[in-house]
């Protein structure tokens, strides 16, 4: 079924049988390193990765970790995009994508962030 708020090309992807629980946090946590990047998470971040994570089915301890990282960053060393498997590739730059775009503005530094992750994942 789709999601108002997940564009069409991510709603069949992001069903929640296609990831493992670990593929999926480490999904979460690529978004939630993306609402990091102009250094502030604002409500509509937050909002676009909780419906996420709800539209994940994400256990209520996995939410709380997620939750965690729109209060803190990730650990940066934790963030390897040469680690995302080639099929999943697509859906972690269209996740990705998403939540520079979630607050309606996107700032250089979310640019060049978002050109750097598709230039290693598409090589």
């Amino acid at each position: 079924m789709a999601c108002p708020w997940i564009p069409t090309a991510l709603s069949a992807p992001l069903m929640p049988m296609k990831l493992t629980v670990a593929e999926r946090l480490n999904l979460l946590k690529f978004v939630c390193s993306f609402v990091w990047t102009d250094l502030k998470v604002t409500q509509t971040e937050r909002d676009l990765v909780m419906r996420i994570v709800g539209h994940l089915r994400l256990t209520e301890e996995e939410a709380k970790q997620v939750a965690m990282w729109l209060k803190v960053p990730p650990p940066i060393d934790e963030i390897d995009p040469t680690a995302v498997p080639k099929e999943h590739r697509e859906l972690f730059l269209q996740a990705a994508e998403m939540a520079i775009k979630a607050d309606g503005r996107v700032v250089p530094a979310e640019r060049d962030a978002m050109a750097l992750f598709r230039d290693l994942l598409t090589d």
